[in-house]
């Protein structure tokens, strides 16, 4: 396996229901508004933008995203990445009862960012550990701002 190559998966549990979690995670020019993390969001057109992101460590990382799935009935909202990560990243949002919604989000992606490609064996625990600080947050963001529309 690629040592640069990377897959999360995250479980967001959301006092919400399936409807406005999805609708929040469409607006991507949102996200920084309720995800500290995404530094900023530049629209590109009707199905791309230009994201800066920051979590933890100093390093930005900036990404091309293009939609490659919206289906509102099946709550899949998925991007192809380019730039200093290429590859693709998916929501899908679903019900769990009245008021809650869970939100999987699953991401396969390869470094570009030179940096980050040499640092790509010692450096493999901390990018984990700052994938995981940066999803915890943008939990909690978004928790805040559906509770808050």
């Amino acid at each position: 396996m690629d040592r640069n190559h990377y897959r999360f998966r995250s479980l967001w549990s959301l006092p919400a229901p399936a409807g406005p979690v999805y609708d929040a995670l469409e607006r991507i020019e949102d996200y920084p508004r309720w995800w500290p993390q995404v530094r900023e969001v530049a629209r590109l057109d009707a199905t791309g933008g230009l994201v800066r992101i920051r979590s933890v460590l100093p390093l930005d990382l900036v990404t091309t995203l293009r939609e490659t799935r919206r289906d509102p009935l099946a709550g899949v909202l998925e991007v192809r990445l380019s730039g200093d990560l290429d590859g693709w990243a998916r929501w899908t949002v679903t019900p769990t009862g009245p008021g809650g919604a869970l939100a999987r989000y699953d991401q396969e992606a390869g470094l570009r960012k030179r940096l980050l490609r040499r640092l790509a064996v010692p450096g493999r625990p901390l990018f984990h550990a700052n994938h995981a600080l940066m999803m915890r947050s943008g939990r909690r963001g978004l928790t805040a701002y559906l509770q808050a529309v």
